[in-house]
């Protein structure tokens, strides 16, 4: 059932893992760059250490050959690694990966990239990271990411015909991965409130299946509590401890989400959206779209078409 909502999300947000390129190196070496927005960091061999300006994560975290960090925010990220002796060479990616069949994966080789996203991505995913997520490529949870990092290093290295077309489509995917796998490895317990702690809480998942199920039902505290067998009090507690905002918010805000899917990729009648979503009349819609997302529905589909 994780898997599903977060599928839902992705489509609903249009959230893309673009690999932007690599490197491949022997020896000591270090790589600096600034981050901004969320990008991730893919060790396919060997190890890195990372290192974030200014953010508290108890000293350096090591990526070793199957993890993933995903760096969220803006900061000054160093990248280490290498053993012998001498300096460390300052390396930057290779946007070909030039270097990777130089080395192979007997050295450190690192693929990076970038989260792209459209606003409501970033609002969601953004606040539902920490500034680096470690997501460990041992394991049971782990397994479809450790084989989909494999094609992706297995693209970019043999230069088959139509790899660009599929290190996009495989940056798509590993960025799937990773997030199932933060979810599955943290069980929901670290990061801050945010849509993916909330997807991992069991007790809160069945009352998050019935809004995604049926939007456009006026649920209440009453059903949805019932659903997660709490308290209305409890329930509306630790929703809102969870996920960051109150139940009929997060439902809201689904709908929402909802909508702007709709207006981007079909030409259905604001009217009959409002309907379909619980609203009482097409002006209800449009003043809740107006203050969620910034524009009317009809500006927000123009702007979508341009």
């Amino acid at each position: 059932m994780i898997e599903d909502q977060l599928s839902e999300v992705f489509d609903l947000v249009e959230v893309r893992g673009l690999v932007s390129g690599g490197f491949a190196v022997r020896g000591p070496w270090v790589s600096h760059a600034e981050v901004d927005g969320i990008k991730f960091l893919a060790v396919v061999g060997g190890s890195a250490r990372l290192t974030l300006d200014g953010v508290d994560t108890a000293g350096p975290v090591v990526l070793e050959a199957g993890d993933v960090g995903v760096l969220n925010g803006r900061f000054g990220l160093v990248a280490e690694g290498g053993d012998g002796d001498g300096p460390p060479r300052e390396v930057e990616p290779d946007a070909d990966f030039a270097s990777f069949p130089l080395v192979g994966a007997d050295g450190d080789v690192v693929i990076g990239g970038h989260v792209d996203l459209d606003p409501a991505g970033r609002s969601l995913l953004g606040q539902a990271l920490p500034a680096l997520a470690h997501v460990r490529g041992t394991g049971a949870a782990a397994t479809s990411l450790r084989a989909t990092l494999h094609r992706l290093y297995v693209e970019v290295t043999e230069r088959r015909m139509g790899s660009a077309f599929a290190v996009r489509q495989h940056g798509q995917v590993l960025l799937l991965e990773v997030l199932r796998a933060y979810v599955e490895q943290t069980g929901g317990r670290t990061g801050p409130p945010g849509w993916l702690r909330l997807l991992a809480d069991e007790r809160l998942r069945p009352a998050v299946g019935l809004m995604h199920g049926e939007p456009a039902r006026a649920w209440g505290l009453v059903d949805l509590s019932r659903a997660a067998a709490m308290s209305r009090t409890s329930f509306a507690e630790r929703f809102r401890a969870v996920s960051g905002v109150p139940p009929i918010t997060y439902l809201n805000r689904w709908r929402m989400l909802l909508a702007q899917r709709a207006l981007r990729r079909t030409d259905v009648r604001v009217g009959a959206l409002a309907a379909e979503l619980g609203y009482a009349s097409e002006g209800a819609f449009s003043t809740a779209f107006k203050r969620e997302v910034g524009v009317s529905p009809l500006r927000y589909r123009a702007r979508a078409g341009s």
